[in-house]
């Protein structure tokens, strides 16, 4: 449907682009819990997911999705959160197994002068959970918690 139908490859785009805020978001606040708070990759990494889903939630309901608040917006907003539940619950075990082989490898691979071995792995490993749990959040928030669009140019 996204291939060949013009409004939904449109609304993609936006979802997309609402994401990558809700990347950046997420990034940043990982980044200065984690290494100026010392806060561990886990509870950083659920505290800034948190806050790119609020983000994410509100430009989807508003720009993305516009026509889909036929919904109240506390139901919309639980329905996005289960979602989104569910995606932490993909999200952790990535954060907490794939950042010691990550920072072996990049021990091992990389030197670099500028930036710690540490700061590669855990944005390594925060962007493959953020790659991974985009796809689930899009397709499962597309046709169910906004599902009550019009689907018809």
């Amino acid at each position: 449907m996204i291939l060949t139908d013009v409004k939904e490859r449109n609304r993609f785009i936006k979802f997309a682009l609402v994401g990558t805020l809700g990347a950046v978001i997420d990034f940043a606040v990982m980044n200065l819990l984690s290494h100026w708070a010392q806060f561990s990759l886990v509870l950083a990494g659920t505290i800034s997911f948190i806050c790119a889903v609020l983000s994410n939630f509100t430009w989807n309901r508003f720009w993305t999705y516009p026509e889909s608040r036929s919904r109240p917006l506390i139901g919309q907003l639980g329905m996005f959160f289960l979602v989104n539940a569910a995606g932490v619950a993909i999200r952790i075990p990535i954060l907490h197994y794939f950042e010691p082989p990550l920072l072996h490898f990049v021990e091992q691979t990389f030197h670099s002068t500028y930036l710690t071995a540490e700061f590669y792995a855990k944005n390594l490993t925060l962007a493959t959970a953020v790659g991974i749990v985009m796809m689930w959040n899009y397709f499962v928030n597309r046709y169910w918690t906004y599902n009550d669009i019009d689907e018809n140019p």
